[in-house]
């Protein structure tokens, strides 16, 4: 059960409006939703609504969150399997919920997300591959060793590099905010 009342929009402060309507009017908001950002009565889904606890940290998590879904140069591809495999790693029923979908429209493939289930890189484009690779780093070590690192800029670029690690740290957090506040998938 979570641990946090499910805010409805006339249950707002201000601040928490602003950020509300950040969310629910933002890029998040526009195109597919497999998952909606709200329930019937408004009140925000998923990781959205604890942001509601802290707005002025809500407003900057949402904003990186923006940043790296609509505004990085990954892949679809990339960035849905780069948080699949966060979700695995912190055991995140919602993220896995609410990424596989996405994924699966982004054209990854059953036998890929089962391998992301497992802890492994997909048999993926050498590009995706090295994409990967640094992601696993990341979640197994905290960090990407020089050899690592270097095939990773040579195949993807020092920016996409940047981005990745910049995923993997935003993704833990709601991970662990999705825990902490015990937020699950829905009941099927």
């Amino acid at each position: 059960m979570t641990r946090l009342p499910r805010s409805t929009p006339a249950d707002l402060d201000p601040a928490q409006r602003e950020l509300y309507d950040a969310i629910t009017g933002g890029p998040r908001a526009a195109g597919p939703q497999p998952v909606p950002l709200t329930d019937d009565a408004g009140a925000l889904n998923g990781p959205f609504n604890a942001m509601l606890v802290a707005p002025p940290v809500g407003q900057a998590l949402q904003g990186l969150g923006a940043a790296i879904r609509y505004r990085t140069t990954l892949s679809d591809r990339v960035r849905e399997m780069a948080i699949l495999a966060v979700a695995t790693r912190w055991d995140s029923e919602f993220e896995r919920y609410a990424h596989e979908p996405v994924a699966k429209l982004a054209g990854v493939t059953e036998d890929q997300l089962d391998a992301l289930r497992r802890s492994t890189v997909p048999d993926l484009p050498d590009d995706e591959r090295q994409a990967l690779t640094v992601v696993f780093a990341l979640l197994r070590d905290g960090d990407v060793d020089d050899a690592t690192y270097a095939e990773a800029v040579s195949a993807i670029g020092a920016r996409a590099v940047f981005e990745l690690t910049a995923l993997v740290g935003y993704y833990a957090t709601l991970a662990l905010q999705l825990r902490v506040f015990r937020v699950t998938a829905p009941a099927p």
